[in-house]
């Protein structure tokens, strides 16, 4: 969970192609690295899903990541929601509309910590995407970034992890970061940033290497490197000077709950 909200932070200053497409852009936080909306719903889902309970039911964890979510998204109204999205916080009725945006998977992290299994963290990712991203795409984007989690943070060797993203989600992960970057382009799809996002944690040869790969490819750079981190946090952790660099730049209410999601980690 902290490694989503650290590469949202990271990824924030060279959002809509304002890269150089480098992994050498200097020190990983600037002045200008704050978190935005992939960092307030990644909270909202995770105090959701806390409130929620373990073992609720597919109704009371959709109802408890409805209500967490329009909780946080009004808390923080200005941290850079999509229109559609935006509509959805805002608005008395809380239905589904149908998207496959990227935002079902960058706020998806903490499915991937508190469950303990991966069938049961796959079914979890699924009810936090349907509230909104209810489309295919939108709920498998969701699912692939969950499973990835687990699988890291339960021993799975990387090959392993990319051959279940594949047979499972159908993505297409054979090409390289030096191959995709050329092209890659502000895209706020999940088939179009997930894959790429896998991508950058399989390539990665430790944590800051996959902070910096997913930067690299520009684009929507903050939730690429969100779903990234996430992963690459389950694999090798974070470092303490950075995830204190983290902390720091977080609000004392989303600290609570980062908090109280360390006690509640599968």
């Amino acid at each position: 969970m902290l490694g989503a909200i650290l590469g949202d932070m990271v990824g924030s200053p060279y959002e809509f192609d304002r890269s150089d497409k480098i992994k050498d852009f200097g020190p990983l936080f600037i002045d200008d690295s704050e978190f935005t909306d992939d960092s307030v719903m990644t909270v909202a889902v995770a105090a959701g899903l806390m409130n929620a309970g373990k073992d609720a039911d597919d109704k009371t964890i959709k109802s408890n990541v409805v209500s967490a979510m329009k909780f946080w998204g009004r808390r923080y109204p200005k941290a850079g929601y999509g229109a559609r999205f935006y509509q959805w916080l805002t608005s008395p009725v809380s239905e589904p509309y149908g998207s496959w945006g990227n935002g079902s998977a960058m706020r998806v992290s903490a499915a991937g910590w508190l469950y303990d299994s991966l069938s049961r963290t796959r079914q979890v990712a699924s009810l936090t995407a349907s509230v909104t991203h209810n489309h295919e795409e939108g709920i498998k984007g969701a699912e692939a970034t969950a499973a990835a989690i687990f699988l890291a943070r339960t021993g799975k060797a990387k090959v392993e992890i990319k051959d279940y993203i594949e047979k499972e989600f159908g993505y297409d992960l054979s090409r390289t970061l030096d191959q995709i970057r050329p092209t890659y382009h502000h895209v706020e799809s999940c088939q179009e940033t997930v894959p790429e996002a896998i991508t950058a944690f399989l390539e990665g040869f430790d944590f800051e290497d996959v902070v910096r790969g997913a930067v690299s490819l520009g684009g929507d750079c903050d939730t690429l490197t969100c779903i990234a981190s996430a992963i690459a946090e389950a694999y090798y952790g974070i470092p303490e000077d950075y995830k204190q660099e983290t902390l720091g730049r977080m609000t004392g209410d989303m600290k609570e709950v980062y908090n109280r999601f360390l006690k509640h980690r599968a």
